[in-house]
């Protein structure tokens, strides 16, 4: 049906969404499309009701779908039929009396400082491209709390290092400016020294070996390599540093607005959830240090 595929566009090109997120919308949307067909007969998404989406988060519920992916579905339905209301396809929205599973708030993964310093100050690196590009793409990841996406595309001509500041390219094609340290400004120079000898005109900043752009997997798989030599949280990912920046920055007296600011999250709510971290801290220090706790 042309639904999904103009609202797919509409996100893409209207809203600027990036293309995870809009493959992600246009899956959730298909599985429902789908259910429709399998287990009512109809592809009209005029004709669904509520009893119909309330029948389909049942079945999610039995196929032991997590809450959290079942509420991001319906979040996408949601989504869609309001896309459809304005564009007048249907006349009322069948999610306004559908009540969604509740959810468990997950706390924000994130490394121990004491950890992180072992990264940094016990770990040896290569002294070669790679030894180089990897230590630099763990100490950006800490340091500015980047995104996987916003690393990988990060160019050349993003640094500025008369203003020892990085250009980030966010959700929606946002741009930010972020700061950098002298240490990690000097390493972005050792590393930019070593990359001229790839000989390569690629305007792109992190590089494989052979000259090519970074890609996510590689990314991924250089940063749960090192981490785990460091720490056993459960997950070892660039998000997790990205959390792990944030959680510390935090813990040492940043305020919330320029975490946010830092971060790219479009509202506060985003960035509050790094509070939880900070008063599970607080209370272990109380359990720990109090007669009676």
């Amino acid at each position: 049906m042309p639904h999904i595929s103009n609202f797919c566009d509409y996100l893409q090109h209207q809203k600027r969404y990036s293309i995870h997120t809009v493959n992600a919308y246009q899956k959730d949307l298909e599985q429902f499309q789908q259910y429709l067909q399998s287990e009512f007969e109809t592809e009209s998404f005029k004709e669904v009701s509520s009893s119909f989406i309330r029948s389909w988060i049942v079945q999610l519920i039995e196929e032991d779908i997590s809450p959290r992916t079942i509420n991001r579905k319906i979040s996408s339905l949601k989504s869609f039929y309001k896309y459809l209301l304005k564009n007048k396809t249907v006349d009322k929205n069948p999610l306004a009396k559908v009540i969604t599973p509740k959810t468990s708030k997950r706390l924000p993964v994130f490394v121990g400082e004491q950890e992180i310093d072992n990264l940094f100050k016990n770990i040896e690196y290569n002294n070669d491209y790679e030894g180089k590009r990897d230590q630099l793409i763990l100490e950006l990841f800490y340091a500015t709390g980047v995104r996987l996406s916003e690393l990988i595309e990060l160019k050349l001509n993003s640094i500025n290092f008369s203003n020892n500041t990085i250009k980030v390219l966010g959700k929606r094609n946002k741009e930010r400016i972020i700061p950098i340290g002298n240490n990690l400004s000097q390493l972005i120079k050792e590393y930019i020294k070593e990359r001229e000898n790839l000989n390569n005109k690629e305007p792109q900043f992190f590089l494989t070996k052979v000259g090519k752009k970074m890609y996510p997997k590689l990314v991924y798989s250089i940063v749960n390599s090192y981490l785990s030599q460091v720490t056993t949280v459960s997950k070892k990912s660039p998000h997790v540093l990205r959390h792990t920046f944030a959680t510390h920055m935090l813990n040492n007296g940043a305020d919330l607005n320029t975490i946010k600011e830092i971060l790219g999250h479009a509202n506060l709510s985003a960035t509050q959830v790094y509070t939880h971290n900070t008063i599970e801290k607080l209370k272990n220090i109380h359990k720990q240090a109090h007669p009676k706790a």
